[in-house]
C-alpha cells in the first residue's frame, strides 16, 4: 500500500522521474548537441535582456544558468527552455524603476530580485491551487497587443543608445520620444554607424545563414567594426560607450529585499510578471507540444516556473519565463528530454568563464542594434491582420492593450487588456442568440431553419425558438426580453413555446428560477413551455434544485421529434380544424384540412451558425 502511494506521489513532487527512464545514450547525445546550440544562442540574448531590465549584463547570464535547470526539472514540457525574455525584462525594469531605484545600482538589483521572488511565489501558489486554467481567460489578442506595445517601448529605449544620446532612463514613452527629437542634432555618427552595421549584419546573417547564431555574429561584427574605427579615428574622438566589465564567475548567492515596504510596493508588479510569465511559458509549451505529440500539464508548468524564479532569486537571477526562440530551437535541434535545457545552462557556465572578459569591449550601440531586431521580431503582424479582418471586438481589445502598454504603467497594461477582454466576453455571453424557427416546406427533409434567413409559415399554436447560449444570471434578462418581443408582441395568441435547447450549455440557479416563472406564465395562458434536446449536464441545476419537477417532467424531451409527437395532439382541435398550414408532419393526425405537403419527411434541425 505504501509502495503504491509512493509511486503515485513521487512523480507529482519530482516530475522529472516520469521522463528519467527515457534517458539513454541516444537521447543524451541528442540533448547534448541541442544544449550546446542553446548555450551559444542565449549568450547574446542574456546580455541584451539584462540591459533591457536595467541590470548589469551578467545578471541575464545568471538567469540563463539557473532558471532553465529548475524549470526543466519541475515542469511538464520536454522542450520548453526558460530564462530571460524581452517582455519580462521590460516589465521588471518598469516596475522597479518607478519606485525611484536607479538602474544598475545595488538598490535596483535588490528590488529586482525581490520582485522575482514574489512572482515565483505567486506562480507556485497558482500551480498548487490547480489554477492552470486561469491562462485560458487571458485572450491571445491581449498578449499580442501587449507584446507589440512592449516592442515599441524597447525600440524607443534603444534609440538613444543607437544615436549615442544621453537621455535619463525611466521617462515615459512620449517624453522619451520628445527628448530624442530635441537632441537629434547631437547624434554620435560613430555610434549610429556601429549600431546600424550591427543591425544590418544581424538581419543579413539570419536571412542568408539561418542556422548560425545571427545575434552572436552581429555582436562580434559590431565590436570588430568599433575596434577598427577606434584604431583609425581614436577612441576618445569616437566617444563610444562600452558595456563594461562582466565578471567571469558563477552565480553568487543573493538575498532579496524582504522588508514589508518593498514586498507591498512590488506585489502588484510581481503579479503582473507572474501572469505574463505563465502566459508565455504555457503558450510556448503547448505550441511545441502540438508538434512533439506531448501532453502538457498547465498546473505543473505553473509550479516549475514558480520554483525557477523562487530559487533563482537567491542566486542573482531576475524573473524569467519560457523563451519561444530558444524553445523552438531546442526542439528543432533534436532535443529528446529536458536534459537539453540543463546541458545548455551548464555549457553557458563554461562559455561565460571563458569569454566574459571580452564582453567589456562590446559597444552599447551594437547592443542597441541587436535589441532593435529582437524587439521588432516580437510584433506579430500576421496575427494582428487576421484579428483585424475577423473580429471587431477582438481588435478593440488588442488596440486597447497596445495603447495601454504605451501610456499606462506597464505592469497594469496586461490587467487592462484582460479586463476588457472579459468584459467583451461577458457581454457576448449575456446576449445569446434567440431566434424563431420553422420547417422549410421547400426542403426535401423539411428541416427547421431560422426565420431570419427565410420567411416561412408558422404554427398558430406553437412558437418554436432556438436559444444558442447559456441561461444564467447575466443572460436571463436578455432572453426574457427577446422572447417577449418575438412571441408576446408578434404572436400574442400563441399558447405554447417549444425551445430547441441543444445550444444551451448550462443553466444556473437564476436561469432555473426564470424557467419556472416562464413555465407558469405559459401555463396561465392555457399552454406550456417545453424543452427539446436539452443536454443532461445543462439540466444539473434544474434537477438538483427541483426546478425540473416544478416545470413538469413531461415538458422535457430528448429530441424535437419527440416533443412534437407529444405536443401536437394537445393542440386546440378547433383551431387545427380550420388550419391550412399543417407545417408539422405530426399535423397529419389532426382533423381538418388535408393539405398535401411535398417531401414531408423528418424534422431534423439544420446545423447553422447563429447570426
Amino acid at each position: 500500500m505504501q509502495t503504491e502511494i509512493a509511486e503515485k506521489l513521487l512523480p507529482r513532487v519530482f516530475p522529472f522521474l516520469t521522463w528519467w527512464p527515457e534517458v539513454n545514450k541516444s537521447t543524451l547525445k541528442a540533448d547534448l548537441i541541442a544544449g550546446v546550440t542553446g548555450a551559444v544562442i542565449v549568450l547574446p540574448q542574456g546580455v541584451a535582456f539584462a540591459t533591457i531590465a536595467g541590470l548589469p549584463p551578467i545578471y541575464g547570464l545568471y538567469t540563463a544558468m539557473i532558471t532553465p535547470i529548475i524549470a526543466a526539472l519541475f515542469g511538464s514540457s520536454k522542450h520548453l527552455v526558460s530564462g530571460p525574455t524581452t517582455a519580462i525584462s521590460l516589465v521588471v525594469f518598469a516596475a522597479v524603476s518607478q519606485l525611484g531605484a536607479t538602474p544598475g545600482t545595488e538598490e535596483f538589483i535588490a528590488k529586482a530580485l525581490t520582485i522575482t521572488l514574489l512572482a515565483g511565489i505567486f506562480q507556485f501558489l497558482l500551480g498548487l491551487g490547480r489554477m492552470g486554467t486561469l491562462i485560458n481567460f487571458v485572450s491571445h489578442v491581449v498578449v499580442v497587443g501587449f507584446t507589440a506595445g512592449a516592442a515599441l517601448i524597447i525600440m524607443e529605449s534603444q534609440l538613444k543608445h543607437l544615436l549615442g544620446l544621453s537621455i535619463p532612463a525611466g521617462t515615459s514613452f512620449v517624453d522619451t520620444f520628445e527628448a530624442i527629437a530635441a537632441n537629434i542634432t547631437n547624434t554620435n555618427p560613430y555610434a549610429l554607424g556601429v549600431g546600424v552595421f550591427t543591425l544590418l549584419l544581424a538581419i543579413l546573417s539570419k536571412k542568408q545563414f539561418p542556422k548560425i547564431p545571427n545575434l552572436l555574429v552581429a555582436l562580434v561584427g559590431g565590436s570588430l567594426l568599433a575596434a577598427g574605427l577606434g584604431h583609425f579615428f581614436g577612441t576618445e574622438m569616437m566617444a563610444l560607450k562600452m558595456v563594461g566589465e562582466v565578471p567571469g564567475r558563477l552565480p553568487k548567492p543573493s538575498v532579496p529585499d524582504l522588508s514589508i515596504a518593498s514586498l507591498i510596493q512590488l506585489s502588484q508588479g510581481a503579479f503582473a510578471i507572474a501572469l505574463l510569465g505563465l502566459i508565455e511559458a504555457v503558450a510556448i509549451a503547448r505550441s511545441i507540444a502540438v508538434k512533439s505529440q506531448q501532453q502538457i500539464d498547465g498546473n505543473q508548468e505553473f509550479i516549475g516556473q514558480g520554483l525557477s524564479n523562487i530559487v533563482g532569486s537567491f542566486f542573482s537571477c531576475y524573473a524569467g519565463s519560457g523563451s519561444f526562440t530558444r524553445s523552438g530551437l531546442n526542439y528543432e535541434a533534436g532535443a529528446k528530454t529536458p536534459l537539453a535545457a540543463v546541458f545548455a545552462a551548464v555549457m553557458l557556465v563554461v562559455v561565460v568563464l571563458l569569454v566574459a572578459p571580452l564582453i567589456a569591449y562590446l559597444p552599447v550601440a551594437a547592443m542597441a542594434g541587436v535589441i532593435l531586431m529582437v524587439a521588432y521580431n516580437l510584433i506579430d503582424f500576421h496575427f494582428a491582420k487576421t484579428v483585424a479582418r475577423s473580429s471587431k471586438r477582438q481588435t478593440i481589445v488588442m488596440v486597447i492593450t497596445f495603447v495601454a502598454t504605451l501610456v499606462a504603467d506597464l505592469e497594469n497594461a496586461v490587467f487592462i487588456g484582460v479586463i476588457f477582454s472579459l468584459v467583451f466576453y461577458l457581454q457576448r455571453a449575456s446576449t445569446p442568440n434567440v431566434a424563431v424557427m420553422a420547417p422549410d416546406p421547400a426542403d426535401a427533409h423539411r428541416r427547421f431553419i431560422y426565420l431570419e434567413r427565410k420567411l416561412l409559415p408558422e404554427c398558430p399554436q406553437v412558437k418554436v425558438l432556438r436559444i444558442d447560449g447559456s441561461i444564467f444570471f447575466g443572460s436571463v434578462m436578455h432572453i426574457a426580453a427577446e422572447i417577449r418581443q418575438l412571441v408576446d408582441d408578434e404572436a400574442p395568441d400563441v399558447k405554447n413555446l417549444l425551445v430547441i435547447a441543444r445550444g444551451i450549455n448550462f443553466i444556473d440557479v437564476a436561469g432555473s428560477e426564470w424557467c419556472v416563472q416562464e413555465a407558469r406564465r405559459w401555463k396561465q395562458k392555457g399552454g406550456g413551455l417545453y424543452f427539446a434536446g436539452l443536454k443532461l449536464n445543462a439540466q444539473d441545476t434544474l434537477i438538483r434544485g427541483g426546478f425540473r419537477a416544478e416545470i413538469g417532467e413531461d415538458h422535457f424531451f430528448a429530441s424535437k421529434e419527440d416533443a412534437l409527437r407529444a405536443l401536437v395532439p394537445k393542440l386546440d382541435d378547433e383551431i387545427c380544424l380550420n388550419c391550412k398550414l399543417r407545417i408539422f408532419r405530426e399535423c397529419a393526425g389532426k382533423a381538418g384540412h388535408c393539405v398535401a405537403q411535398p417531401n414531408a419527411g423528418a424534422t431534423d434541425t439544420v446545423a447553422l451558425t447563429p447570426l
